[in-house]
């Protein structure tokens, strides 16, 4: 059985978050919190989008499923699973994330580095359930150490290994990223049947079409311009060594990975009653 996917572009983030569902029960995978880093300010828009298009269609969540803790946008699990239900997921090597980025910001004592703040951590390979669905998590380290893809049925949900054909891959310099890493997990993916429809978490469109989330596996390997087929690992390193030198820090990283190392939940408020968030100066 194929799932039935809606997608819902949140254009501040260039984040796609999707529900995947039977027409019973669902998942929904790399939610978006809105966030004014401005201000300080997070609301819910891009969420009830979502939580109205799951209540409209009587869908029971099952899952909040997150590909890896997101450097560009806040999550918003914790909220949609108060208004929906279901587990908040990702793959278990968020620890080794937790544990590099609790040193960084100095966390409270006891923030713990076990995911235990996650409903659920898939080891690689792991099959589950959204309803009549048959789901597998697959660990495709590289972009971070904890990337995960969600194969259901003829759809994989690829996170942020590949982007659309004519935009590439993503960065490899985020503590604990690995170049090499991310090559053999996109060619893990791209040995998925031809046919296999991918699903991107963003798009970052030339200035010649619309933004675009849906490709296949045929179309990667003959067209991706970082990791078409012929493209060797080396030349692939190379590459992406070059390219990531000259990219900035996303405008959300400080406060979204602060967030997403909790499975999207603030940290505990201080004395005052207040939370806050930390900018470590010179930190990254």
């Amino acid at each position: 059985m194929n799932p039935h996917i809606q997608a819902f572009f949140d254009p501040v983030t260039a984040t796609v978050t999707y529900v995947v569902h039977d027409g019973s029960a669902c998942a929904i995978v790399d939610s978006v919190l809105d966030y004014d880093p401005k201000s300080g300010r997070s609301s819910t828009a891009s969420a009830d989008r979502v939580a109205a298009y799951v209540r409209e269609n009587g869908l029971t969540t099952q899952w909040l499923l997150e590909t890896h803790a997101h450097a560009d946008h806040l999550s918003a699990a914790p909220y949609l699973q108060r208004q929906l239900g279901g587990v908040i997921a990702i793959g278990q090597s968020i620890r080794a994330v937790q544990g590099v980025f609790k040193q960084i910001f100095n966390l409270e004592p006891e923030f713990q580095l076990d995911g235990s703040q996650f409903g659920h951590l898939f080891a690689d390979g792991e099959t589950f359930r959204i309803g009549a669905l048959e789901a597998t998590a697959i660990h495709v380290p590289g972009h971070t150490p904890a990337d995960m893809a969600y194969l259901v049925g003829d759809a994989a949900f690829v996170g942020d290994t590949m982007f659309m054909p004519d935009v590439g891959t993503a960065r490899c310099d985020f503590p604990g990223g690995d170049a090499h890493q991310l090559y053999r997990s996109i060619q893990r993916l791209l040995r998925l049947p031809g046919g296999t429809r991918l699903f991107m978490c963003h798009d970052y469109p030339p200035p010649a079409r619309e933004v675009c989330w849906q490709t296949s596996v045929a179309e990667q390997r003959a067209a991706n311009i970082h990791v078409h087929d012929g493209i060797s690992e080396d030349d692939f390193v190379a590459m992406r060594t070059r390219r990531d030198a000259t990219l900035s820090m996303p405008t959300l990283i400080l406060p979204a990975i602060q967030v997403n190392i909790r499975a999207g939940h603030f940290p505990p408020p201080e004395d005052n009653g207040v939370r806050y968030l930390k900018i470590p100066i010179d930190g990254l």
